[in-house]
């Protein structure tokens, strides 16, 4: 896994979290490589805003006084998750081609299961058509995809879809987070 060099704010509690009696000011952030959630702590007097990037890697950091460490998905504020579904929208169209690549090499994960049946709104008939289509020819881009692949819901969404799931829920395989 790459390490965050950068992390994007998604939500910022001066006080800390509510029902904890440490009065800690602390940032919700998901990391702009691997979308790994963390919490970050401000040096004293900084304040940061959602939305903002935050420089989180090896040298000098401007606003970060350090990483407390991943942020469990179930201390993500409301405020986070929203900024969440909104950054990993943004991210997976400016990625697309990592995404098309993953269309164009996923494998089964074993002898009844595929990784495209782990997409959300897919099953075993669209993993065939999938499977089908880029036999003939790599797919290019997520349109191709669509109209290529019979009855193929919005691509992207379904990959959005899957990544908020993995960020949020537990998984048993993960396609996209590390």
């Amino acid at each position: 896994m790459a390490k965050e060099e950068n992390a994007i704010i998604l939500d910022f509690l001066p006080y800390g979290y509510p029902l904890e009696n440490k009065r800690m000011p602390v940032a919700q952030a998901i990391g702009t490589n691997g979308f790994t959630l963390l919490q970050l702590v401000p040096r004293r007097g900084e304040k940061f805003e959602v939305g903002e990037v935050a420089y989180i890697g090896d040298g000098k950091r401007e606003k970060v006084q350090y990483i407390l460490g991943r942020c469990p998905r179930e201390k993500l504020t409301e405020t986070s998750k929203i900024e969440l579904e909104g950054f990993i929208e943004k991210s997976v169209q400016e990625d697309e081609g990592k995404f098309v690549k993953f269309f164009n090499e996923a494998q089964a994960i074993n002898t009844r299961l595929h990784q495209f049946e782990l997409l959300p709104g897919l099953g075993k008939k669209h993993t065939s058509a999938i499977l089908e289509a880029r036999e003939e020819k790599e797919f290019e881009s997520f349109n191709d995809i669509k109209t290529r692949v019979h009855n193929m819901p919005s691509p992207e969404k379904v990959v959005e879809k899957r990544i908020m799931e993995e960020l949020t829920e537990i998984q048993r395989h993960n396609l996209f987070i590390s």
